[in-house]
């Protein structure tokens, strides 16, 4: 995945060739990095434990995704999940004899561009074994609280999305403690949570595994982080017309409307406040690793004109 920053360059999580761990997984990442608009790399950060995203923070420094081991007390204690090896679609490949019978995690780590390591926050100290367990029926019990994205809030506070536990949390980067938590039922294997100018958060909810409903449908809520109240959702019509297991992402725009990244089947589409569809495009390029023809998108961001200008300008 990758970004536009303001300061007109490209931040990018890549896929490194090292073996590891990770190497079975299709998130596994082990790089990000900095490049100026004529493709300059600025610099780059190497971690194995990396995965799914990582950010630019504002101090300069980054912010990763990465997978860590859950202690054996702890992750006896977490309900939930399937074993590895029961799942007939082989998601992760085969599961290596060193992985039976272990859990693994989200920590963050944040790293200077030359590497160095500056602060780390594991979830595994901080979330409930049995109030947070793996919500997602079928979610296997090696990865527990697996993060999907990472960002940073205007105060510093660090907003994180979990999605075998269907769950996402503000943590205040002062204390480390968690200060605010969406979860199930409202939640259902959920992907990029963006907050809002109003203070709201934007969240692509894929709804693999509703508690609330026995049918898998997607929808993009925005939530009122005071109450948890829903106040806007767009959903189709019928429900199941919409839908993407894995990945996703969606953009308030400048407009109002809302730009939505239907991911497993690469399809971007804008809506309005009322839910018409008002421009719609579907990626044309199929590729993918052995065994897998898709078209499908990580995340997909609007930049306007004068954004991309900005940026040229910049970089």
């Amino acid at each position: 995945s990758g970004y536009l920053t303001g300061r007109g360059t490209l931040v990018y999580n890549g896929r490194t060739l090292e073996e590891g761990f990770l190497s079975r997984f299709p998130f596994k990442g082990g790089v990000i990095l900095e490049a100026d608009w004529s493709g300059k790399i600025l610099w780059e950060v190497h971690h194995s434990d990396h995965h799914h995203h990582g950010i630019l923070l504002r101090n300069g420094n980054v912010l990763l995704n990465c997978l860590g081991q859950v202690p054996t007390d702890i992750a006896e204690r977490v309900v939930g999940g399937a074993q590895d090896h029961s799942l007939p679609s082989a998601l992760y490949g085969r599961q290596p004899q060193a992985d039976v019978g272990q859990m693994y995690a989200d920590y963050l780590a944040e790293l200077t561009p030359s590497g160095q390591t500056m602060w780390e926050w594991r979830s595994w100290e901080h979330l409930d074994p049995l109030e947070d367990g793996i919500a997602e029926v079928q979610s296997v019990r090696t990865l527990w609280a697996l993060g999907n994205s990472v960002l940073e809030l205007p105060d510093g506070d660090i907003l994180v999305s979990y999605r075998p536990i269907s769950t996402v949390i503000r943590i205040d980067r002062r204390t480390g403690e968690i200060v605010w938590k969406l979860g199930p039922p409202t939640l259902a294997g959920q992907h990029a949570p963006n907050p809002l100018p109003n203070g709201n958060v934007l969240i692509f909810d894929n709804g693999v595994h509703r508690l609330d409903d026995p049918l898998p449908f997607s929808r993009v809520i925005e939530v009122n982080p005071a109450s948890n109240e829903i106040v806007w959702t767009y959903q189709d019509k019928p429900v199941s017309n919409f839908f993407t297991p894995r990945m996703g992402n969606a953009q308030r725009l400048p407009n109002g409307n809302t730009l939505i990244n239907e991911a497993s089947f690469g399809r971007f589409f804008e809506v309005t406040a009322q839910g018409e569809t008002v421009w719609e495009y579907v990626n044309p390029y199929f590729g993918g690793p052995p065994n897998a023809h898709t078209n499908a998108v990580f995340r997909a961001y609007r930049y306007t004109p004068e954004e991309i200008a900005a940026a040229k300008s910049v970089g």
